[in-house]
């Protein structure tokens, strides 16, 4: 019997896959909610399992784009598909009665003999389109005693950090080292139940080993015939003479008691380079001549892994960049007013709200007034559709330790300023800490990027996918302007808007930009509502 396998619905409005990888080779046999493929969407990756236990038998390949609902493989079901065979139930049993027959002959951390039952600890599902992680730092040590639900670990996907707590008390076996990227369910460690069997057996081991060490290395070092510690050491005169004409003791044969070098062996040492063709200098300055001069400064270069946060980051950009009409368009907003009521009632609002007063909560309340004006700019495209959203749940790009990451305020246009002020404050302080839950990043309409905090004074921001428009602020520079027919020093910001041409047309992003505009120059406008 063979069971058909076709791609689910991983999404309301995902109507395509393509296979990532399969897990599992044609032919092999797998277990029943056995992961055997990763299917990628143009949102996340999602783990394929098997439906049933069988043999596999693969009819999309890698890279294939397979339609929800499309056959993708087939699974044999027939007796001897279904269940293991007898001699490999057989084989496994002297194998598991061979293995402790090993740590009798040497003895080690990994093999050592403890009460209890070793426990492996996998990488647990951290969320539903996160298929591997990174292991951003052990927090103890390979042989350390860990007590049950300690935390021993902390692993790092390309959305968020997650704490690994220690299933069992016992001595930690490190298997998958820091920095290593492991897949869902794969191995990160082992818990040997009980800690100071282990710790005395290692230290047992330890000490042998050490000893061993110790004969092979006097074993080493005695002497050999004429051979001594004195064998090719140089004399103090003669140190001295080697040293000045720039000749290694190394090349240097030994006449003195015992082999050591004495100052008459440095001597004629000298006189070997004069005993060389006369063509030496000659090919010496050719050479000089010939090879360009050469640096003296450090040249050191240093290779690092990407993170799962970067390569994730970096594939979305390039996905933007490619799948969209990106344009930008550009205003500058005089920021006079919002500095005036800022100097003038930050000390009260922060009595008043236990929160400062900063720029971005004028810039996401003046953002959502201009969205509930201009709708498509807080829209997005879904294949051939059009959604439209009649809520601004914005989001913030903050730069924290690991990279770029964008926290979502929830429903901003409901909020008052000290509203959205305690939550940048919130979402900053997780985003430092690397405490942010996926559900905190995913799922906002419009973003906001602050470039200014970085002395940036004009850029084109890249659209954070799904959404259709991002705004990008800089930083404040006094420059002369005219007001009223004079010229007058205010403190300016450039704002640039990148949007998506396929849903927002010109009218609709200037325009969207010009009214923020108005709204930050006259912040009444943001009280009253007009």
């Amino acid at each position: 019997m063979s069971l058909e396998v076709k791609v689910p619905v991983v999404g309301e409005s995902i109507t395509e896959v393509t296979i990532a990888q399969w897990l599992k080779k044609d032919g092999d046999r797998v277990q029943m909610d056995e992961v055997i493929a990763e299917l990628e969407s143009d949102k996340a990756t999602f783990e394929l399992p098997a439906e049933a236990a069988g043999i596999l038998r693969i009819v999309a390949q890698e890279g294939d784009t397979v339609n929800v609902g499309a056959v993708i493989c087939r699974i044999e079901q027939d007796g001897a598909a279904t269940a293991p065979s007898a001699p490999a139930a057989t084989e496994a049993a002297p194998a598991q009665a061979a293995a402790p027959a090993q740590p009798a002959a040497q003895p080690t951390a990994a093999t050592t003999t403890v009460a209890g039952e070793t426990v492996e600890m996998k990488v647990p599902t951290v969320g539903e389109s996160i298929s591997e992680v990174t292991i951003a730092s052990w927090l103890k040590k390979d042989g350390d005693f860990v007590q049950m639900d300690e935390v021993i670990a902390e692993l790092e996907s390309d959305k968020a950090t997650f704490e690994l707590p220690a299933e069992a008390a016992g001595t930690l076996q490190i298997v998958a080292q820091q920095g290593d990227t492991v897949e869902i369910g794969g191995l990160l460690c082992r818990i040997t139940p009980g800690g100071a069997g282990t710790t005395v057996a290692n230290a047992e081991a330890n000490a042998k080993q050490e000893a061993a060490t110790q004969q092979v290395a006097k074993a080493a070092s005695a002497p050999s015939g004429a051979q001594t510690y004195a064998s090719g050491t140089p004399s103090p005169a003669a140190g001295k003479i080697l040293a000045e004409r720039g000749i290694n003791a190394s090349d240097v044969q030994g006449s003195g008691r015992d082999g050591r070098i004495t100052k008459e062996d440095a001597q004629n040492a000298q006189a070997r380079p004069a005993a060389q063709p006369t063509t030496a200098p000659a090919a010496k300055q050719e050479a000089t001549t010939d090879t360009p001069a050469t640096t003296t400064g450090d040249r050191n270069q240093r290779r690092e892994k990407m993170s799962s946060l970067r390569k994730t980051v970096a594939r979305r950009l390039v996905t933007v960049k490619n799948e969209t009409a990106m344009l930008t368009t550009f205003n500058e907003v005089d920021m006079k007013p919002i500095m005036d009521i800022r100097a003038k009632y930050k000390d009260k609002f922060k009595e008043v709200h236990e929160v400062g007063l900063g720029f971005m909560s004028f810039f996401t309340k003046a953002c959502t007034v201009a969205l509930k004006e201009w709708p498509a700019v807080n829209a997005q495209i879904d294949g051939n559709d059009m959604i439209f959203n009649d809520f601004c749940d914005i989001s913030i790009a903050v730069s924290s330790p690991k990279g770029l990451v964008v926290p979502v305020i929830r429903n901003a246009e409901q909020l008052t300023l000290d509203g959205i002020e305690k939550e940048v404050v919130r979402l900053a302080k997780k985003a430092r800490d690397g405490k942010l839950s996926i559900e905190e990043m995913t799922g906002g309409t419009f973003t906001i990027t602050n470039g200014g905090v970085f002395g940036s004074m004009m850029s084109t921001p890249i659209i954070n996918a799904p959404q259709s428009a991002i705004l990008g602020m800089h930083n404040i520079v006094q420059r002369p302007v005219a007001i009223n027919g004079q010229v007058e020093i205010r403190p300016m910001m450039y704002l640039a808007l990148s949007y998506d041409h396929r849903i927002i047309d010109g009218r609709e992003s200037v325009s969207f930009l010009v009214r923020v505009k108005e709204l930050l120059e006259d912040p009444m406008r943001l009280l009253l509502g007009v």
